[in-house]
């Protein structure tokens, strides 16, 4: 298993040793764990310190604030979010390319589902909706790299009109897939079988690949 990455976007300094590394680590897991508990704005960095078991100084010897743990947060889920797609679709075949994209509903459904954190901050959007790029929203920066990883994977012509697409079809996905979560904590089935369809149409009608 390889060693977990920490993003630099956020840090104030990035770990070098494997203890600090790890540390910071820890302060992620805790994060996750305190905004699922008290939310983002009950989340002080005093708690997480306390639930991380480390100095309140090392705390803010990597991040400037709650913020900035936050934001490394949500960019070590998206990465890991990405790298299991990459993974699936280097392993699986799929029939048509937008099967994939079913695939990326169903990661993005098994987030919500298993990881600590995700089904209160998503890609940061409870924090900010540019929290993942000051240039762009956080659903843009994810249909982005689904754009990329489409492209490389299924050949498909990389043009303008498939990267709208599926930005809609990202936007689309994700306000039904936290509805399916408020009207049930493991994920209204129901809600989540139509969402799927509903993309799958919209990609068949509006995407020739």
């Amino acid at each position: 298993m390889s060693t977990p990455t920490v993003s630099t976007g956020p840090l104030r300094r990035v770990p070098v040793q494997g203890r600090s590394v790890a540390r910071v680590q820890r302060m992620l897991d805790a994060c996750a764990e305190l905004v699922d508990e008290v939310g983002y704005e009950g989340l002080t960095t005093t708690l997480l310190a306390e639930r991380a078991e480390v100095a309140i100084g090392s705390v803010y010897q990597f991040f400037p604030d709650k913020r900035a743990i936050v934001q490394a947060l949500a960019l070590r889920n998206m990465d890991a979010y990405l790298q299991s797609l990459s993974d699936r679709f280097a392993s699986e075949t799929f029939t048509h390319w937008w099967d994939a994209v079913d695939a990326a509903i169903d990661g993005y459904i098994h987030m919500h589902r298993s990881v600590p954190g995700f089904r209160t901050l998503h890609f940061g959007d409870v924090v900010d909706l540019h929290l993942l790029d000051s240039d762009r929203d956080n659903n843009a920066v994810i249909a982005e790299r689904l754009a990329e990883l489409l492209v490389e994977q299924f050949q498909l012509i990389d043009r303008a009109r498939l990267r709208f697409a599926l930005q809609i079809s990202v936007e689309a996905a994700d306000a039904l897939i936290k509805l399916a979560f408020r009207r049930d904590p493991a994920g209204d089935e129901s809600v989540l079988v139509e969402a799927k369809a509903l993309i799958r149409e919209y990609l068949h009608r509006h995407v020739d690949a």
